[in-house]
């Protein structure tokens, strides 16, 4: 009798415990329901296209036959893998996405942070309006418009060879030499998304106290030493998230704008894994060695971001976990 009337009395707790808790989620859902909401959009998305597409990876591992499905075709392993690998021409592709990734990330990571710091030491609010807006509007430019701009400015006739005309030189093909190739990349990139990104800096610097300055002007500290003592360290964890981002990027470079852009004469510089993964998986209907060239990148990417948060924890104290 006591070990029934024991267990009636937990089942009783448990239902007690359990309506509690329903009682408790409909009223935090209630409300914080628009957050929820809003949470869906994000959420959604990446379910849809990041999580879902997940499924595809097994086509690295597959000797994909369209009318076998993904399921259906045979098992091959590493093959692709090792045939990406074995590739004298894969060395070049590595070489050329690793070697334009470090240069975006030397020049493209300090460009926005530059800006920041220029736009935050503005005294007049007008002009500092302006700069931002002229800044912010590169990025809203489509990107077939923005290669079309690239290509009408460096052509024969164009801004750029009108202005080497003027100083005396003779026009140059820019586009058609692969020396040539990366820093158009880069400076376009640049002048592209430099503007857009320093938001983030900028939101860091309004974050930081403006008592800290009152301090350092007390204490006789000029803008210079402001600069160099307050206002960098203030921003200085949101520099290192934003490295650790990219790290996570080192073998992904937008294709697109290279697609684009080069030519046959630039491949030796222009071609990347990406420009790559494009010809040979989607115009060669190579699926199977198309993945496993994308799986390859992000075991990479993976690594690198891994290692990057793992050094940026015992040297500093911001990381991403």
């Amino acid at each position: 009798m006591k070990s029934i009337a024991l267990e009636a009395q937990k089942k009783s707790v448990a239902k007690t415990k359990k309506k509690a808790l329903v009682k408790r989620f409909i009223r935090v859902y209630n409300r914080d329901k628009y957050l929820y909401m809003l949470f869906l959009i994000p959420f959604v998305y990446f379910v849809v296209f990041k999580y879902a597409p997940m499924y595809g990876v097994l086509l690295a591992f597959k000797d994909y036959r369209i009318v076998k499905g993904v399921l259906g075709s045979p098992w091959v392993g590493l093959k692709y893998f090792r045939e990406f690998l074995s590739n004298p021409y894969s060395y070049k592709l590595i070489r050329n996405t690793v070697v334009l990734r470090v240069y975006q990330l030397l020049f493209g990571l300090p460009a926005p942070v530059v800006l920041a710091l220029l736009l935050n030491e503005l005294r007049s609010e007008k002009f500092k309006r302006f700069v931002q807006t002229a800044s912010y509007l590169p990025h809203f430019i489509s990107l077939v418009v923005v290669c079309g701009m690239i290509v009408t400015f460096v052509a024969t006739d164009g801004v750029v060879n009108e202005i080497v005309r003027f100083f005396g030189g003779k026009p140059f093909p820019w586009l058609m030499a692969p020396e040539w190739f990366r820093t158009i990349e880069i400076v376009s990139r640049i002048w592209q998304g430099t503007g857009w990104t320093s938001i983030i800096y900028l939101a860091a610097l309004s974050a930081i106290g403006p008592q800290l300055y009152e301090a350092a002007v007390i204490d006789g500290a000029n803008r210079w030493q402001r600069l160099i003592h307050i206002t960098v360290p203030g921003i200085a964890p949101t520099i290192i998230i934003m490295l650790l981002l990219r790290m996570g990027t080192l073998l992904t470079v937008d294709y697109q704008k290279i697609l684009l852009l080069y030519t046959g004469a630039t491949y030796e510089t222009a071609d990347v894994l990406g420009t790559y993964i494009y010809r040979r998986g989607l115009l060669g209907a190579d699926f199977s060695y198309a993945t496993a060239i994308g799986v390859f990148q992000s075991v990479v990417g993976l690594v690198f971001i891994v290692g990057s948060n793992w050094i940026a924890k015992r040297v500093s104290e911001t990381s991403l976990w």
